[in-house]
């Protein structure tokens, strides 16, 4: 490698090395790093160029370009760089403005569309460009490719977003609440990687020990990884949707033209899966050529353990439409990964993913649009109990109740402030429990940025006595759940002195096993402002709807249906406002409450 150009870095020569599943490519990789492009006003963004080289390597090749606020350096400079290089690619890797040496200030989003535009003014200019454009990245490096496609040039032919997101404020606030582990990762992670692995370690264990005691914080945002980031600071501390500071920030509108084939690559337990869902109800509805792919991986693990496979449906994409070579596409367009112990063949790769499961091919997603809803109503002793009732599954089951910029925010309707449950009298609740916030629930798994992601096994949380857990009976036969998952629950928080408070619902979906392991498999969170409630009374239920994003998992004969319900996951989720001035809260859960699961079509 490397016969052209400077010597591949070391990092990135392991890295590959490594890979030792992936496919060999026909050529060597020439490298040629810090080229200076002009971005928009002329700001010097620094580039990284990789290249077909050696014996074989004089015809044209197409363009990848890959832009990053997290350095041009490892993980993408192998996983992009090298493997597409020497698969026939040129590939461009560009720091965006403010990061990894390029010029400028960086900004969550308002320069990369424009900066976008004008690397692809400047592709135009090389020599070796052949006309043919594609991009592709994870998370941050899908967005960046949404800003491009707003307006997308004529040479972009192809995109392939590998866990990526369209709308920021969805990410920090979807439910109504601050999103505040991830969000502070995220924010280290664009403060500190693109300066080398140990200011961005530093950072990592400063934003740990600071979570520890976040509940605390009288003033939030106010000290630690927030104060240091201001950027990251304002953006969790402006908290409705329609604040002029968004205007601009969701390029999902990128979605809603045929203009830009699109692979989408998500994860089940992957931090943006609600917004790849959205992607693809979009340009589905757009008439787009589009792709689907969703494995059972974190958002960390897509690109470890679930690489090859992430790998190998990129680089097909990316051949059938930037080298007319389609044989390598597969004839489905959705492909997922069903979970659980009872689905013959796979072996779950992807990190805390419960194991089991096998791939399917489906025809679209959501599979059973418009199907019946499967019902299983809370009942009194931690029961859960199928239902008979049938009916339309709702719109928030499909994909565009996980679409913030087509409901107006995530956080819209009942899910976010309740609606009373006029003209029914208040019952006994099924069961109740004390929310401190002094002592938060944890969060445990799922899908955050952090170590511990994933399908984790919730025995230890489900012992606490401020979460409580329905579950069902011993399954007869195997029960598939494919699609949208939500809990319509009845609830009400009361103080014991001072006026109600907005409190959190947390819904959480598990399979348990013979041995009692209870492993989760979605989840979701909403804010209830609860209106009125007296001091120690009890008030109307409000009924609240939690989106517990979708699932493709199937339940094992002899396994259980759990429902999870807690006021909280912390420091997934910040405390709501004032929380800690206010006190402990009892939390109340009543009948007419239900778990509602995608029916068959």
């Amino acid at each position: 490698m490397g016969a052209r150009g400077e010597r591949l870095p070391v990092a990135a020569r392991w890295l590959r090395a490594s890979w030792r599943k992936l496919p060999a490519g026909p050529y060597a990789v020439g490298w040629e790093p810090g080229v200076s492009v002009p971005g928009e006003g002329g700001v010097p963004l620094l580039t990284d160029h990789y290249f077909p080289s050696g014996e074989g390597a004089s015809g044209e090749f197409p363009t990848l370009l890959v832009r990053s606020p997290y350095g041009r350096g490892a993980p993408w400079s192998a996983l992009y760089g090298v493997l597409f290089a020497e698969q026939g690619f040129h590939v461009v890797v560009q720091s965006c403005r403010g990061t990894g040496g390029s010029g400028g200030t960086f900004h969550l989003w308002r320069n990369e569309a424009a900066d976008g535009r004008a690397t692809v003014a400047w592709l135009r200019e090389q020599p070796w460009f052949n006309g043919a454009l594609g991009t592709i990245g994870p998370s941050y490096l899908g967005y960046v490719q949404w800003a491009l496609a707003l307006d997308p040039p004529p040479e972009l032919r192809a995109m392939v977003v590998q866990v990526g997101l369209h709308d920021p404020y969805a990410y920090f606030h979807a439910g109504g609440a601050v999103h505040l582990e991830n969000a502070l990762v995220t924010g280290v992670g664009m403060a500190y990687q693109h300066q080398g692995w140990r200011p961005f370690l530093r950072g990592a264990l400063r934003l740990r020990r600071w979570l520890r005691g976040a509940h605390r914080e009288p003033v939030p945002y106010a000290s630690g990884p927030p104060a240091e980031l201001p950027w990251l600071a304002e953006a969790l501390a402006r908290t409705d949707a329609d604040d002029p500071y968004w205007d601009g920030a969701s390029v999902a509108a990128a979605a809603d033209r045929a203009a830009v084939p699109t692979c989408l690559i998500s994860g089940w337990q992957d931090v943006f899966l609600d917004q790849n869902l959205a992607q693809y109800g979009r340009l589905r509805r757009a008439g787009c050529e589009t792709a689907l792919l969703i494995g059972p991986w974190t958002h960390t693990s897509a690109l470890q353990e679930g690489w090859p496979e992430v790998f190998a449906e990129s680089l097909a994409w990316l051949r059938a439409h930037l080298c007319g070579e389609r044989d390598g596409l597969r004839p489905a367009r959705v492909r997922v990964h069903v979970g659980g112990d009872g689905v013959d063949g796979g072996d779950g790769t992807g990190g805390g993913s419960g194991g089991g499961g096998a791939w399917r091919e489906l025809a679209d997603w959501p599979v059973a649009e418009g199907g019946a809803v499967d019902r299983w109503d809370l009942a009194p002793g931690g029961r859960l109990e199928r239902s008979e009732a049938e009916g339309p599954v709702p719109a928030a089951l499909g994909p565009a109740a996980s679409d913030p910029a087509a409901s107006g925010s995530a956080a819209s309707g009942s899910a976010a402030s309740g609606s009373a449950a006029s003209g029914r009298s208040v019952s006994p609740p099924l069961a109740e429990f004390r929310y401190d916030p002094d002592d938060p629930t944890p969060s445990l798994g799922g899908p955050v940025l952090s170590r511990g992601a994933g399908r984790r096994d919730n025995r230890a949380l489900e012992a606490r006595a401020d979460v409580l857990a329905f579950t069902g009976p011993e399954l007869a036969e195997p029960l598939e759940v494919l699609g949208g998952v939500r809990a319509r629950l009845r609830v009400t928080g009361t103080a014991a002195t001072g006026p109600g408070r907005p409190f959190d619902v947390f819904a959480r979906l598990c399979d348990v096993d013979g041995r009692g392991r209870s492993v989760h498999v979605c989840d979701g969170l909403v804010r209830v402002a609860a209106p009125g409630a007296a001091p120690g009374g009890t008030g109307e239920p409000l009924e609240v709807v939690v989106p517990m994003s979708a699932a493709a998992h199937r339940f094992a004969a002899g396994h259980r249906v759990r429902l999870q319900v807690s006021g909280g996951a912390f420091p997934r989720y910040a405390l709501p406002p004032g929380a800690r001035e206010a006190g402990p809260l009892r939390i109340a859960v009543h009948p007419g409450s239900a778990l509602e699961l995608p029916g068959s079509a």
